[in-house]
């Protein structure tokens, strides 16, 4: 590795370690400016009235979230630091006491937007049409947007003190439960050994049939050990979004979610449809699947088993020269934001003990460095998980450039585009390379994944839409009524090829995206609009310049609005049907070269 390539995240830019004296110095000066800007006006009303005054008003806030937020520097270091060393208690000692420092701001400010956000509708056009206020006229429509639903601000303080009761303990109590669970599983190697619950889960697609089943056999029994737990819990939540609902005059369960993520209810309900319409691409997917892997039907726990083998190892450097040179074809920009990174300390590259698992990008403040955590081990997947990493941490460069801090962030319904995009992008310049096995066996693992992101996370919105839709209409379901809705969902995308095998109605026991009520729409949405702009560059490389002013808008304005510039009408169906159909076309070639080497 050269030089200039840092493997290790580099924080000299905020502090000389865990302890040094500057992380209490900048504590007090995140406290003094937090307060410096509460107490300036909490007790004023003049900016709620008077245009020019909530400029003053949202300037100093931009002020005050662009260098300083509720934790500064210091609770975005002890956040970093805790998952580069999970074992180690101290930190994670410190980090608490970062969020909780964090908190009592975040509770002491928020009068601030619920007051912006109750401004009467009728005194509304003065405030969106003032000049001085243009830069912030979509964060304050997002906030008017918002207020039909708001209560009182002593009653959102007294729900959002709840919550934890009514709500975080409920599904933190069966994930405990499920979390300390094992069992003694047949290994690769033949032998019995206890596994943990994410082993468990892991070696459900393990290559070796006699392993895999012994894991879905184990990881049934415990998710039907903890199904009666899970029934209370899930009614207990439904109850609690309910009852949330009816006190803010939500009319449909899932349209708090549209509204916090800026999307119409329009869209969405479009894109599922669209999708639904679709779900013969992923039933021919898994009856190709089981056609390769050579049987009559897949278990429902096998489902995702991969097939093939990839042989092939891509260094930590091999990988960072291939991505560099994909980006490097696609934009200059993407290639200088990437060197940036890998110059500058802000990618912690390979895995060490204690260090957080997965990969993930991390930003805080818009004034802050981005932070890439990777844990490469030389395979295939490891090159992709770098490009879609890196693909968040462009999509943050871009708007840091071109937005203020109260614009810079990206809706949940996008927030999956640029990652994808660079992944995608990477995967084809592989297959370039790669012979027709390895072709074959990666077309069918790059299906799989998009089978997952899109089609399954519909059917799970739609799963999520039936347990809401239910639950208002009888008071409670059963854990049977509520695996019943979940197996006929799921059999809706996976048809006849994908057994609903015995236990298979209790996987809605573990699945913690539906605790996140309706947000896995995002997944769809995110990998589908990806899709559709890669087909725009191949047609048009100069398309790539439109990509980038989509990233670079954050939260400037609306999802619809953005892509309207672009001549995109996300409210059309063809236009979630023409990111499906390059999955249509993956799935024919895939077929095509199956059929070539004689494997169906």
């Amino acid at each position: 590795m050269e030089k200039n390539k840092k493997v290790y995240w580099d924080f000299s830019c905020f502090f000389d370690g865990d302890d040094d004296p500057k992380i209490e110095e900048n504590k007090k000066i995140v406290k003094q400016k937090s307060y410096d800007f509460i107490n300036k006006w909490k007790d004023r009303e003049d900016y709620l009235k008077e245009p020019a005054i909530l400029q003053e008003a949202l300037e100093d806030y931009e002020e005050w979230v662009s260098h300083y937020g509720t934790g500064g520097d210091f609770a975005y270091y002890f956040s970093l630091r805790s998952a580069q060393d999970q074992n180690d208690t101290e930190l994670k000692a410190k980090e608490n006491r970062a969020d909780d420092f964090s908190q009592k701001i975040s509770n002491d400010a928020r009068f601030f937007g619920m007051r912006i956000a109750k401004i009467p509708e009728s005194e509304q056009k003065k405030f969106l049409e003032f000049e001085g206020l243009k830069k912030y006229k979509h964060h304050l429509e997002n906030s008017f947007a918002e207020a039909k639903y708001l209560l009182s601000e002593k009653e959102e303080n007294i729900l959002s003190l709840e919550s934890k009761a009514s709500f975080s303990n409920w599904v933190n109590m069966v994930e405990s439960f499920l979390s300390k669970e094992d069992s003694e599983i047949i290994t690769e190697e033949g032998k019995k050994e206890k596994k943990n619950f994410s082993e468990i889960l892991s070696l459900t697609n393990s290559k070796n049939k006699e392993t895999r089943d012994s894991a879905g056999q184990a990881f049934n029994q415990i998710l039907k050990k903890h199904s009666d737990v899970a029934e209370h819990e899930m009614n207990s939540i439904l109850q609690s979004k309910k009852v949330d609902d009816e006190l803010r005059g939500i009319e449909r369960p899932d349209l708090g979610r549209h509204i916090s993520d800026d999307v119409d209810s329009e869209m969405v309900d479009t894109l599922i449809e669209a999708v639904s319409e679709k779900f013969n691409v992923a039933k021919d997917f898994y009856e190709l699947k089981s056609k390769l892997m050579g049987v009559d039907k897949l278990e429902y726990h096998e489902r995702n088993v991969p097939y093939g083998e990839i042989d092939k190892k891509y260094s930590y450097e091999d990988a960072t020269n291939l991505v560099l040179k994909v980006f490097k074809n696609l934009d200059q920009k993407f290639l200088e934001i990437y060197e940036g990174f890998i110059k500058n300390g802000q990618i912690d590259s390979h895995p060490k003990k204690g260090k957080s698992d997965g990969a993930f990008c991390a930003h805080n403040l818009i004034s802050q460095p981005t932070y890439i955590l990777l844990n490469h081990t030389d395979r295939l997947k490891d090159v992709l998980t770098i490009a879609h990493e890196v693909g968040h941490g462009i999509n943050n460069e871009l708007m840091r450039e071109k937005q203020n801090a109260l614009n810079f962030g990206t809706p949940m319904s996008t927030a999956e585009v640029a990652s994808t995009f660079m992944e995608d992008f990477v995967l084809e310049d592989i297959l370039k390379e790669a012979d027709d096995e390895l072709r074959l066996t990666i077309m069918m693992d790059k299906l799989n994944n998009d089978i997952s992101t899109i089609f399954r996370q519909v059917a799970c919105y739609k799963f999520e839409q039936d347990i809401h839709k239910d639950f208002r209409e009888k008071g409670y379901l059963s854990k049977e009524e509520i695996g019943k809705l979940f197996q006929k969902n799921m059999s809706a995308y996976m048809g006849d090829f994908v057994e609903q095998s015995e236990g298979s109605e209790n996987w809605w026991v573990y699945w913690s995206h539906i605790r996140r009520f309706f947000y896995v729409y995002s997944y769809a949405s995110g990998l589908l609009i990806s899709k559709s702009m890669q087909n725009s560059v191949k047609e048009n490389p100069e398309f790539i310049e439109d990509v980038k002013e989509f990233l670079s808008a954050g939260v400037s304005d609306s999802p619809k609005n953005i892509f309207k510039k672009m001549g995109i009408d996300i409210m059309d169906k063809s236009f979630w049907e023409k990111g499906i159909k390059e999955i249509e076309t993956l799935l024919k070639e895939t077929e095509d070269l199956a059929k070539k080497l004689g494997k169906i």
